[in-house]
């Protein structure tokens, strides 16, 4: 129950909270930007799309689009911040879209000049709020390309008074060529080219809009020439240096006095934490009282998980707040936790946003040290960099995550691994680890490429590379004479469990990469054994939820809480209440489940279950069987009283259900998830169910655990749990006193194949006294192996019901399986385990 309360609850606070959608203006128009090009002072034309909110007038916004995109790419934000209030300018930067000119990656003289242009036109519009003639009250906003154009722009343009800049770059030519390593004259400056990121960047670029094929496409000619140095020799050259910091924040972060929103991203080969770490400190450094914060947030051009929502609405607060007198917003750090770790009591792939009111950088706080252990290792760099290590997809955003856990394997001779011992206690680790490592090779080598990266090894020797990122080390020369070597570790946020080890891990090759022709042999091995890692120390909220909303989402909860206990729980029954009491076998055997005629429609007119019927035996484990939106999960609910049908009914040992109902003291249930509370123990969590439920007698707590097979564990704390640990509990909350009828939808989801063999014994032996199992599930080898008796839904109706055995019965030894797809026809998702 304490699944469904938490889910009704966030239902009920979105209801509250969410404003109201509101209409907007908007026009499409043609404007003027910057020169075309140093020879040629004409403007070049762009197209500009303006939202207009009800409220006039008000601040603006300029939304700048990724690289590759257009003003069509900005729209969802767009049209959210215009629900916020908002005038709203997006635009085709020049070069994409229909906007004319060529692509100068946010040159000051050409892109940032487009941007103050559109500002100009801006301070004209008698719907924008002015700060003085010709200075609108405007923000700047964007995303990797728009991200640095907005920093750049707010550099140039002292109009801008608010900046929201996402996953891009401080250092252009950092970030293409990367270089982790420092502390000796060996080391080479640029770094290691990335030449996939590179490529891809450059091929979206090259398509020209007459259709000709040509060498530089769109791009102008000095950055086609700065490309193609870098392509063709894997360096760059003093000119395409100079040019690439002209187009990089690093350029002019010093200007910047307006509020600054910096957001990187965990999941980012491309500009990893560090680059939004360089912005963030050299703002500060510069400008100490300007108000900056920082959020590491999942996701990232690799991928990660998504959180848009939550980056529109604190984007959407810091511009409120600093455009439009709104409420104050906070400028502490924050940096999301993706959980799915013994640390965590939360499902995996969902997110914790941990704060801290002082941005602590990539060192942290503090620093603790972890010893990492092992001999001098020899290494190949292989002929050609051939065959080359996988740990990132460049370009295949969520498919990323793919490569990282499955293609991420060692190949032969390639790499060098020093390993600490299990660890004593849990360790979090929130940005970049360092490690001193010395090189030497037999012979003089030049131009020699390592690549560096931490990886947690579990008590089963299974290696996880955090989000597949490594830490590129180029060295010009290396020797007999070894070569000592700092180096920083790919920052990441990740959790290291009791009992895991953390590794540091020397590879020669990576394909994301320009390699070394070699082959060559060299040495590594560990200057010193003290891995630092940095200690970062944080406060922990639900993700994406103000903190103005956490006092009036409680209230929210309570009363949900109350609501939910005064309706279930079990009362005297009514003398007007409908019975089917009477009807009943007078020896009391009636069956405990009979479901008659039922229908449910709700309000948009879908009908989720149209005219169900079946009766459930006592003693019986049933499976309610279906593909996605067969109803199960419909009908399960008003067995249980918590939705109410349309038509027809359900009763329970007889009686009908309704709010009250004395059959409700019957009934346990496993909906949404157990709902447990992460910092007390399983047998605190289920004492406190017990009592909250408003039950009284015995809950039979020992033999509960008994069947539930949780052993000692009950006696730790929910937040050490495995999935497989809290699916148990909350099954184990379900059947506190020993209920006669046990409803569970969809038990097993989340589990691995040996916790869902566990789970079955569970069920079995539940039912083995008598007592009635009804479970919801698609997971139809699963249904077979666990339940006596079958219902199978489609479309919301009964297509079949029986025994397994009758089911399958002149199906030629036939599974399940088999048999559920000739029923319900193929096109259906249905998961087989």
């Amino acid at each position: 129950m304490a699944g469904i309360s938490a889910v009704a609850a966030g239902v009920l606070i979105t209801q509250l909270f969410t404003p109201p959608a509101m209409a907007a203006s908007i026009e499409d128009l043609r404007l003027p930007g910057g020169p075309t090009s140093s020879q040629n002072e004409s403007p070049v034309d762009l197209d500009v799309r303006l939202r207009l909110p009800d409220t006039l007038p008000a601040p603006a916004v300029v939304l700048a689009h990724g690289f590759g995109g257009s003003k069509d790419s900005t729209a969802d934000e767009a049209t959210f911040l215009v629900e916020q209030g908002f005038v709203v300018l997006t635009y085709s930067a020049r070069g994409f879209g229909a906007s004319t000119g060529l692509i100068s990656m946010n040159a000051p003289d050409f892109e940032v000049a487009d941007a103050s242009a559109l500002i100009d036109y801006l301070a004209t519009r008698p719907e924008v709020d002015l700060d003085s003639a010709g200075d609108p009250r405007v923000g700047i906003a964007g995303g990797s390309y728009g991200g640095a154009l907005a920093l750049l722009a707010a550099g140039y343009d002292t109009r801008i008074d608010a900046v929201a800049s996402d996953i891009t770059w401080n250092d252009l030519e950092a970030s293409l060529f990367a270089q982790s390593a420092s502390g000796s004259s060996g080391v080479a400056n640029p770094g290691v080219y990335k030449q996939m990121w590179s490529g891809l960047f450059f091929s979206a670029g090259l398509t020209t809009k007459d259709g000709k094929v040509t060498t530089c496409g769109r791009f102008t000619p000095e950055w086609c020439s700065a490309y193609t140095d870098a392509a063709t020799t894997g360096t760059v050259s003093t000119t395409a240096a100079a040019l690439m910091r002209r187009s990089s924040p690093i350029s002019i972060t010093d200007r910047i006095t307006v509020p600054t929103l910096l957001g990187g991203g965990q999941s980012d080969s491309l500009f990893p934490l560090a680059q939004v770490n360089a912005n963030a400190e050299q703002i500060m450094s510069a400008h100490p009282d300007v108000p900056v914060k920082v959020i590491w947030h999942a996701a990232g051009h690799d991928g990660g998980v998504n959180e848009t929502e939550r980056l529109r609405n604190l984007t959407a607060a810091w511009f409120s707040a600093h455009l439009a007198n709104g409420p104050a917003v906070s400028n502490d750090f924050e940096v999301s936790r993706v959980e799915g770790s013994a640390l965590s009591n939360r499902d995996g792939g969902t997110v914790t946003v941990l704060r801290q009111a002082k941005y602590p950088g990539l060192y942290g706080d503090s620093a603790s040290q972890v010893n990492v252990l092992g001999p001098p290792q020899q290494v190949l760099a292989p002929a050609g960099g051939v065959p080359a290590a996988v740990t990132s997809l460049p370009g295949a955003g969520g498919l990323a995550s793919l490569a990282s856990g499955l293609l991420n394997l060692p190949l032969p001779n390639q790499s060098a691994s020093f390993a600490s011992e299990p660890l004593a206690q849990a360790q979090q680790i929130t940005g970049s680890t360092r490690v001193r490592l010395t090189v030497a090779a037999d012979r003089p080598v030049t131009n020699v490429t390592l690549f560096a990266s931490l990886r947690v090894v579990s008590p089963q020797g299974r290696p996880t590379l955090p989000n597949g990122l490594v830490a590129p080390i180029r060295l010009s020369s290396v020797g007999p004479t070894p070569t000592q070597i700092e180096v920083d570790l790919p920052t990441i946020v990740t959790e290291v469990a009791a009992g895991d080890r953390i590794a540091v891990v020397i590879v020669t090759t990576d394909q994301a990469y320009r390699l070394p022709d070699g082959p060559a042999v060299y040495t590594v091995s560990l200057t010193e054994p003290g891995l630092m890692v940095p200690v970062v120390t944080t406060t922990a909220d639900a993700a994406g939820i103000p903190a103005w909303a956490w006092p009036i989402g409680g209230i929210a909860v309570a009363l949900l809480a109350w609501l939910v206990i005064a309706l279930l729980r079990p009362r005297h029954h009514s003398a007007n209440a409908p019975s089917l009491a009477a009807d009943a076998d007078p020896s009391g055997n009636v069956p405990p489940v009979v479901v008659s005629d039922l229908v449910k429609e709700f309000p948009d007119g879908v009908r989720a279950v149209d005219g169900v019927s079946f009766t459930v035996p006592a003693g019986v484990v049933l499976g309610l069987l279906g593909p996605n939106g067969a109803g199960k999960s419909t009908t399960m609910r008003m067995i249980m009283g918590l939705i109410q049908p349309t038509a027809g009914q359900a009763t329970v040992f007889g009686e009908p259900v309704y709010p009250g109902a004395p059959s409700l003291a019957r009934i346990g249930c496993f909906v949404e998830g157990p709902g447990l509370l992460p910092h007390l123990t399983g047998r605190q969590n289920l004492d406190l169910f017990w009592r909250a439920s408003g039950r009284t007698g015995d809950a039979h707590l020992d033999e509960v655990l008994e069947v539930a097979g949780l052993g000692s564990a009950i006696d730790r704390r929910v937040r050490t749990y495995s999935q497989g640990m809290r699916q148990r509990v909350g099954i184990a909350q379900a059947m506190l006193g020993l209920p006669d009828l046990l409803l569970l939808d969809e038990p097993t989801n989340g589990l691995d194949p040996p916790q869902i063999k566990e789970m079955r014994q569970v069920v079995q032996d539940y039912a083995r006294d008598g007592r009635t199992v009804i479970i919801s599930s698609h997971l139809l080898s699963e249904v077979e192996q666990s339940c006596s008796h079958v219902v199978v839904m489609n479309r919301g109706r009964v297509i079949a019901e029986g025994t397994v055995v009758e089911l399958l019965a002149g199906h030629g030894g036939r599974r399940l399986e088999d048999v559920f797809l000739e029923m319900v026809g193929e096109g259906h998702e249905v998961v087989t385990s």
